[in-house]
């Protein structure tokens, strides 16, 4: 008999090759295979007679093999005709580039064929066809006289008469659904009866959970009875049971990680009338409410004797900054340094701006790290930091190198945390100078839905931003197509005229490398490029990667209509606005001439902005209140947000207008109507969540994403809100009907299971 932690090597047709195949998959014991479920059913219960099959319909059909051969189209493809047969009815099945299919049929093979029906356009062989069907030989030639019955050789078969799993391949294809289906068939009748169940009784009662050996068997092999909907969603017990055992285990630890983060010892800062005093005197303009309740859930966090974990979300323009600096100033009136990271050089170098401004004048030094300083200038700052000349340090990954030292490290800041990898996080955190770890303020502007923050951001608390500072205002949305681009211009231009600044965005940097790749910015501004869909390659300091949005990947080779920021530069500073300043600005620009550009275009010297996602975060010009985005349909709705974000920071009333060209898929017209429609981060986040799903919201690598096996945040969200709510009180000791021997149980899985299922939150 099979145990669930038998090595899957020893499930029989498996064998320590295939093994090692599977182990990509993730897949490494007999337990891994079982959760490998099937991403789709198949209802191949009644078999159909030739004669009832309709076109348009999916149908199973057995059938005898008539004739067999391959020919070649004019066009030189080649296929597979298949004739078979039921008496005096026939049916053709045909595959392209069928040249692997030649020797596989006899004449007399009794075949099982599932797929859509169509009308033949053959007059000589049958009415109708089956279009690359799948299809499996139940018997061999039939003896003389002797009679094929259909309904004997389904309830043989694993591919018929059932309702029939469909498995996402393995080993480049050579682990086929078919192969997933004989094999983890072959494992359960195998797995021994009695399999361990590590959730609670009371926990499985409450939530009505189907045994697991049973919710193992009927998630891989559904009885004949269940409903199709009910399995397209997920919605069977069997499934219901295994997406609450992987989340519930999943907020099991996070709820440790939160109970052993509280008892590590951390700063108690104070926050006397002397410090209100110095945090007060910061304020360039009176606080919301909403910013008030927060800094004081910052502050009552940071005066606590246990290291703080705070996420805090806020739309664009909500004011995070000032509230990220007023902590600042809370750790350093009490003599301790502030790392503040950000995950590109100009939002580092705007965030060590805005800090001058406001701090330097209180007498807080501050002082920028970033890669691309001078080695004499970076050698005086790592000094200045070591030394605790420096009580604010604002900087790039270069702050997490081992060369930077910090005197007395008490707060860590960490801005848009979503683009760093967890371990660069911990790294951070982990400059402290005694036994006590800093405190920890994650900023996002992208608002993260409850789901996916329950999930990411389970062990951290959760501050959120929900109000714009006074004389925000909604900014106007407009979708158009670029045939009325004149119209556009000339609305810029009126802009402009009446006293205001535009940026227009672009999704490229330039029409071709010269590997003949279309280039473009990423969030932060480093350039990326996709040729053909090929895996993402890395060149000089580039990363090059695929095209934002939902657009395939071999598109970004079409340059043909595609604009690009240099060449429209050129277009519309001589031939649209001639009259006009226009600017250009993009990832691979010199930093200092980066730097340049923003300035010129702060102090109104610049009409005209072009650019790329460069300034999708960190970029605030008050007098800018128009931004033209074109190819708009190539971008992901949370940076459509990012960049419209830009605007509406002054008085006057802003737009932004959604160029688009004529071919828009139709997840770019949701899109684009979720951005006409709304300003409302959270919605839009959960629309891109909806559309892109948690992997691609946030790359798992970038943010310690789990790789779910069944569970999906979108769609199982109560699921998730309840094993939130059984595991707090099972960790908590709040349940009174669980065992000291069944949260025993449960903490063993954890250990067992935890490091190798979700490494990656385990340092979040």
């Amino acid at each position: 008999m099979l145990e669930l932690s038998t090595a899957v090597q020893f499930v029989k047709g498996i064998g320590p090759r295939v093994a090692a195949v599977l182990e990509q998959k993730g897949v490494s014991t007999v337990e891994d295979l079982l959760y490998y479920l099937p991403f789709r059913y198949e209802d191949r219960q009644n078999p159909r007679a030739i004669d009832e099959l309709v076109p348009g319909e999916m149908a199973t059909v057995i059938a005898e093999v008539r004739s067999a051969g391959l020919f070649r189209t004019r066009s030189g493809m080649w296929i597979f005709n298949l004739v078979v047969g039921q008496g005096t009815q026939s049916l053709t099945a045909m595959w392209f580039h069928g040249q692997y299919m030649r020797d596989r049929f006899k004449p007399g093979q009794v075949l099982a064929l599932y797929g859509r029906v169509e009308q033949s356009e053959s007059k000589r062989v049958g009415r109708l066809k089956l279009i690359q069907p799948q299809v499996e030989v139940l018997s061999g030639p039939q003896e003389a006289g002797e009679e094929a019955l259909p309904e004997d050789l389904a309830a043989q078969s694993l591919e018929i008469g059932k309702i029939v799993p469909i498995y996402e391949s393995a080993g480049s294809g050579k682990l086929t659904s078919r192969w997933f289906r004989r094999v983890i068939h072959g494992a359960l009748a195998q797995l021994t009866p009695e399999v361990a169940d590590g959730i609670p009784r009371a926990v499985r009662a409450r939530m009505e959970l189907a045994p697991r050996r049973e919710a193992f068997q009927k998630a891989h092999w559904p009885d004949p009875e269940t409903p199709s909907a009910d399995l397209d969603a997920r919605r069977t017990p069997a499934h219901r049971r295994l997406i609450f055992e992987e989340l519930f285990y999943l907020e099991v630890g996070l709820e440790l990680k939160r109970k052993r983060m509280r008892e590590q010892p951390g700063i108690e800062f104070t926050a006397g009338d002397a410090v209100r005093a110095a945090v007060k005197k910061i304020l360039p303009f009176h606080p919301t409410n909403a910013q008030k309740r927060v800094l004081g859930e910052v502050v009552a966090d940071m005066k606590a004797n246990t290291p703080m974990r705070r996420l805090l979300q806020g739309d664009v323009g909500s004011g995070k900054t000032i509230v990220a600096l007023q902590a600042a100033v809370v750790a350093i009136e009490n003599g301790y340094q502030v790392a503040l990271m950000a995950p590109t050089e100009i939002l580092a170098a705007q965030h060590y701006l805005s800090a001058r401004r406001v701090l330097e004048p209180l007498g807080y030094r501050v002082l920028l790290l970033t890669g691309s300083l001078e080695p004499d200038t970076k050698r005086t700052a790592r000094r200045h930091i070591a030394q605790g000349n420096a009580q604010i340090v604002i900087g790039t990954h270069a702050l997490i190198q081992e060369s930077v030292e910090f005197a007395k490290l008490g707060l860590v800041i960490v801005d848009e945390q979503h683009r760093f990898g967890v371990m660069q996080r911990f790294r951070l955190m982990k400059k402290k100078s005694d036994e006590k770890d800093p405190d920890v303020l994650v900023m996002t502007a992208t608002p993260i839905p409850r789901t996916l923050a329950l999930t990411l951001y389970g062990d951290l608390d959760v501050s959120v931003l929900d109000e714009l500072p006074p004389g925000r205002t909604p900014v106007v949305t407009r979708r158009v197509n670029d045939e009325r681009a004149g119209e556009v211009w000339e609305f810029v231009r009126k802009q402009v005229q009446a006293g205001n600044q535009a940026y227009v965005v672009y999704p490229v940097i330039e029409e071709r490398t010269p590997e003949g790749q279309v280039e473009e910015e990423s969030a932060g501004g480093a350039a990326r490029a996709t040729a053909g869909g090929t895996p993402a390659l890395r060149k000089k300091k580039r990363t090059q990667l695929a095209l934002p949005g939902s657009e395939a990947a071999e598109t970004a080779t079409k340059t043909s209509g595609l604009k690009a920021a240099e060449k429209m530069y050129n277009e519309l500073r001589k031939k649209v606005f001639p009259e006009l300043r226009v600017g250009l600005l993009h990832g691979r620009m010199d930093a200092d001439l980066k730097d340049v550009t923003m300035k010129r275009f702060g102090r109104g010297e610049i009409d005209v902005l072009v650019s790329t996602t460069v300034i999708e975060v960190g970029v605030d010009v008050p007098n800018a209140n128009v931004m033209v985005i074109e190819h708009a349909e190539r971008f992901g709705l949370s940076q459509l947000h990012q960049l419209r974000g830009r605007i509406g920071r002054g008085t006057a009333k802003s737009y932004c207008v959604l160029m688009t060209s004529h071919k828009v898929t139709t997840e770019g017209e949701e899109r684009l109507e979720t951005m006409v429609r709304t300003n409302d981060g959270f919605e839009i986040a959960e629309k891109d969540l909806e559309q892109r799903g948690p992997g691609e919201f946030f790359g798992t690598k970038q943010a310690g994403m789990p790789a779910f096996r069944v569970a999906n945040l979108i769609r199982d969200r109560q699921l998730l809100e309840a094993a939130k709510k059984e595991a707090a009180a099972l960790v908590a000791g709040a349940s009174p009907d669980v065992t000291r021997a069944e949260a025993m149980t449960v903490m063993e899985h954890l250990r067992a299971h935890w490091q190798r299922r979700y490494g990656l939150v385990e340092v979040g």
